[in-house]
């Protein structure tokens, strides 16, 4: 949008529903309105019945025509009526206004910037740095965010003065001024009635099959993942039970069975007779899409694990499909994460802190962290923030996370660090927390503080949506279906986590529909080999890497410190990277130096 009020629109986009309609920016009948749009609004038939019994007249089949009517019938609110995962504007020429606006979730990303007096946005950020105007650089602020939380916080993004519109948020740009509001918000409120258990297991069992067969809408084939973890395997068991849509299933496997789930997934394949793909990840699959990887998430990451759902979206793609619905979403909203148990021990053992028994908990629930295993009681009290006057801290569930990845900030350099000095993170958090947070349960705290941050600012940016559309593969997420959250969110916790039994009630709701060694797994947390997935042998698997990390080439850039990034960069070729920290450490130095590379400076790296 220029300052002299003139507006252009532009988009490419799957050909999903309404194969020849909804391919370029759409206008309603008398051009007063054009809308760009990128996304699915799963509701569109229920709401065009609904717009036709108002009057108005559809061209085509397409819901992006459907959004046109809405905003023509409801205007801003017509947001409240979709059921999807979105991110459009439409210019109300009438009113020489644009309204913006982003699904609930914070499926589909939608950045914006000011530059030379011209408001510019787009779904990526790679879209934006096209105009001329708009300057490139690494905003230090946005690095701390992702060196503690692992993203950074809307509408802040790693690149100076581009912003991203936060999730369940509209924004509207009229007379030179820009206003954005939150149309959408997670309450977790409890009421008092008496809690029906059956009731509600198969409230959620009806909101899931409906939520599902919303997302199987398209005009070309629609396939699932199937990791063999409970979420994927649900929806997947939905899909063959209640729909008769022909199911091909997608899954990834790894040559270290550390990372490698297969005999679940064949366990699940045999259960729900799917016709299954796999492909196989090795660490030099993971150097070599790692730069493609960082390509098409834009923005500094702490571990490797986009990488093989990015060769996994390749197979789908290679197979035809260009939809699969998947299980994200589930953890956050039915209580799945070790990280919800981790903080129910926590307190347990903060009730009694010299208990020797209690602290064995976390030890059990981390068995993969072999470094955690060795450690004495003293250390773990200390790691894990185990202490009776922190119970009370809003954050208590998160602190231990943040704690440890903000030690990565000692590989900044001097100039970074000096910029940060009177910065704190963790603080700008805390001032950032929805104003119901205290009210809510601790549970729901860890709920929210996931919900709201981690799942919009990397499993779904990072790990969903980003890598499964650098294929042209579109995720669904029945999960996510804001009816589903919204009912999830007025559960009781003791429903999401039975004492350490982590979605308790989702498996009383899908007993039926998955194998009884999928139910009873415990839960294995999505992970992907790090480190030492750059060097072989002691040399680098790929050029890039020696050329990122190269002394000079880190003191030219200017973000880290050459001489710790040395000693960690040897370690790791020796093979002698210890625990999580290292690997976070290198994988987070490497991806930022690829974002400068590919982004600010445009070297070309591959």
């Amino acid at each position: 949008m220029r300052r002299d009020g003139r507006v252009g629109l532009a988009h490419r986009r799957l050909s999903i529903i309404d194969l020849a309609g909804g391919q370029q920016p759409m206008s309603n009948e008398d051009g007063s309105l054009w809308t760009t749009y990128n996304g699915e609004i799963f509701n569109y038939l229920e709401l065009r019945k609904d717009l036709e019994a108002r009057g108005h007249r559809f061209r085509t089949k397409s819901d992006t025509e459907v959004i046109l009517h809405a905003y023509e019938e409801y205007g801003d609110s017509c947001v409240d009526r979709f059921n999807g995962q979105w991110a459009f504007a439409i210019w109300d020429a009438r009113k020489a206004r644009l309204f913006l606006s982003r699904d609930r979730l914070g499926v589909r990303p939608l950045f914006f910037t000011i530059a030379d007096g011209h408001f510019i946005f787009a779904s990526e950020i790679k879209a934006i740095f096209c105009h001329r105007a708009v300057p490139r650089a690494i905003d230090p602020e946005a690095l701390d965010q992702v060196f503690t939380f692992w993203h950074t916080q809307p509408p802040r993004t790693i690149f100076r003065d581009v912003q991203i519109i936060p999730p369940g948020h509209s924004m509207a740009v009229e007379a030179g001024k820009v206003r954005s509001w939150p149309y959408w918000r997670l309450d977790y409120a409890l009421n008092d009635a008496p809690v029906d258990e059956a009731a509600l297991t198969a409230q959620l069992r009806e909101l899931l099959v409906d939520a599902t067969r919303l997302r199987l809408r398209a005009d070309v084939p629609v396939g699932a993942y199937l990791s063999g973890g409970l979420d994927s395997t649900v929806i997947t068991g939905i899909i063959k039970r209640f729909t008769d849509t022909p199911l091909k299933t997608f899954s990834v496997v790894f040559e270290d069975a550390e990372f490698d789930e297969s005999g679940y997934q064949d366990e699940a394949i045999r259960h729900l007779e799917t016709e299954h793909h796999q492909v196989k990840c090795t660490k030099a699959d993971i150097c070599r899409v790692f730069p493609d990887v960082i390509w098409h998430t834009e923005t500094p990451i702490l571990r490797t694990a986009p990488a093989p759902l990015f060769i996994l979206s390749d197979l789908v793609r290679q197979h035809g499909y260009k939809v699969v619905l998947t299980g994200e979403g589930s953890d956050e909203m039915l209580g799945g994460y070790d990280l919800f148990k981790e903080a129910k021990i926590r307190r347990f053992w903060g009730a009694q802190p010299k208990s020797r028994c209690r602290p064995l908990l976390l030890k059990r629930l981390y068995p993969y962290m072999k470094n955690l295993q060795s450690q004495s009681d003293s250390y773990l009290r200390a790691f894990f923030h185990v202490d009776a006057e922190k119970l009370n801290d809003p954050l208590f569930s998160h602190i231990p996370r943040w704690d440890l990845t903000a030690k990565l900030k000692s590989f900044f350099s001097g100039d970074v660090l000096a910029a940060l000095r009177a910065r704190d993170a963790v603080a700008d958090m805390r001032s950032a927390l929805d104003t119901r947070f205290p009210t809510w349960t601790p549970f729901a705290q860890a709920q929210w503080l996931e919900t709201t941050g981690l799942l919009p600012g990397y499993i779904l940016s990072s790990q969903g949506d980003r890598m499964s559309m650098a294929h042209s593969v579109e995720g669904r997420f029945p999960f996510l279906d804001h009816r589903v959250v919204e009912f999830s969110s007025r559960l009781p916790p003791r429903l999401k986590m039975k004492g350490l039994d982590e979605k308790y009630l989702l498996k009383r709701a899908a007993k039926d529909l998955v194998p009884a060694a999928v139910l009873r797994r415990p839960k294995q947390p999505y992970r992907a080999p790090d480190a030492e997935s750059f060097f072989a042998g002691g040399k680098a698997r790929e050029e890039y890497v020696d050329e990122l990390l190269s002394a000079k080439r880190l003191r030219d850039d200017g973000l880290f410190d050459p001489g710790s990034v040395s000693l960690l960069l040897e370690k790791v070729r020796r093979g002698r990277a210890i625990g999580v920290k290292d690997n976070m450490a290198f994988v987070g130095i490497l991806s930022t130096q690829l974002c400068l590379a590919k982004f600010v400076e445009e070297t070309g790296v591959n």
